[in-house]
């Protein structure tokens, strides 16, 4: 039981890229999907995340207006549009779920713990 994420790749500053969230082994009907990144050297931080029907989103505040994650659950994907990309969303990214997204306050929005079956990231590399 395991999400695999896809889509990464080099795009310029200012560019577009959409991740994809695909599951093996179980439906993703039941469940909330978050969006996380790691640069290098740095914390996994949390950009987004999608309530199991889709009707709630909820962004980080660096990817505000930038990002837009959706679902579509008859694929069983989860996907994150990002647009207006910016040298510093350079990270691996990964997908997971949860039972219900959650907000914190402070710089760290998402909290890792509370996610599970992690599976590879997809690199993504915004750089001219």
């Amino acid at each position: 039981v395991q999400l695999q994420a896809s889509g990464g790749g080099l795009a310029l500053p200012g560019g577009s890229l959409r991740l994809s969230c695909a599951a093996s082994g179980f439906t993703l009907d039941y469940y909330a999907i978050g969006w996380f990144r790691q640069a290098p050297g740095k914390e996994r931080e949390g950009v987004s995340c999608i309530s199991s029907n889709g009707g709630s989103t909820y962004y980080t505040d660096s990817v505000q207006g930038r990002f837009t994650i959706s679902r579509d659950n008859a694929k069983n994907t989860v996907y994150l549009q990002m647009n207006s990309l910016k040298p510093e969303d350079t990270a691996v990214y990964y997908c997971a779920t949860t039972r219900r997204c959650h907000m914190y306050s402070g710089y760290y929005r998402f909290r890792p713990a509370e996610f599970s079956s992690w599976g590879q990231g997809t690199l993504v590399t915004v750089s001219s």
